[in-house]
């Protein structure tokens, strides 16, 4: 999967005609003006590309920190609903109390929160995943392992019991994991973190759920791949 990084158009039709022309991209998670109008427009044009796979936004860089519940986004956020188009959420630990609200007012959309809501402090935001795994079509990403693995144990640990291996997905924030070491070090926080699974579990963290989640033609996707964006 390559996602997106830039909230501009121009960077979601550059993923889309790389994906076209490297078969290793199996879908594209991009950009949208959510508020925008003319939204189901571009939604039209987007969805005649067979590797739009998803939307995202960096909702923690917003200064409006209610900018989820905005009334213009959850029309936008209403339109990915009733097209089946799933939602990447990139939010910080303050914003996840808005998402059971969220649930609510749009129940149809099927999102998933990335890099596990960057935890800085384990009891809130456990209490707070904990309650965001009750909703049936949340999901969560194991991503941004940076840390030192027995840091994040505990929270991983608490994201496979809550929501198990059939919503949860590794992501490998590849390329942008080399600004803090190597891709073998993020794989390797990544095993110790998640400890001892069971051989069901594994490969749908690594890739059946992610493949079930945003509709991937994948033929077989039993390890995490080595240079993938997600």
């Amino acid at each position: 999967m390559a996602v997106q990084a830039a909230t501009v158009m121009e960077e979601t039709h550059w993923l889309l005609d790389l994906a076209s022309r490297n078969p290793s991209i199996l879908g594209v998670v991009a950009w949208v003006d959510l508020t925008d109008p003319n939204l189901g427009r571009t939604l039209d044009s987007l969805q005649r590309q067979e590797k739009f796979k998803g939307v995202r936004h960096p909702v923690h860089d917003e200064p409006d920190s209610r900018w989820l519940l905005r009334e213009d986004v959850l029309r936008g956020l209403k339109k990915l609903a009733s097209r089946g188009i799933p939602y990447d959420l990139l939010l910080r630990p303050l914003h996840l109390p808005l998402v059971p609200e969220l649930a609510e007012r749009v129940p149809n959309l099927r999102f998933v929160i990335d890099h596990m809501a960057k935890p800085e402090e384990f009891d809130d935001w456990a209490a707070h995943m904990a309650c965001i795994a009750e909703i049936p079509h949340a999901h969560a990403k194991l991503s941004g392992l940076y840390v030192e693995p027995s840091r994040m144990k505990p929270y991983v640990g608490h994201l496979i019991h809550h929501f198990g291996a059939g919503r949860l997905m590794f992501g490998s924030d590849w390329p942008v994991c080399l600004l803090n070491g190597s891709w073998k070090l993020v794989l390797a926080s990544f095993t110790q973190a998640h400890g001892a699974l069971s051989k069901g579990d594994h490969p749908k963290i690594v890739g059946e759920t992610a493949a079930n989640f945003y509709k991937l033609n994948s033929p077989r996707m039993d390890r995490p791949p080595l240079s993938q964006p997600s």
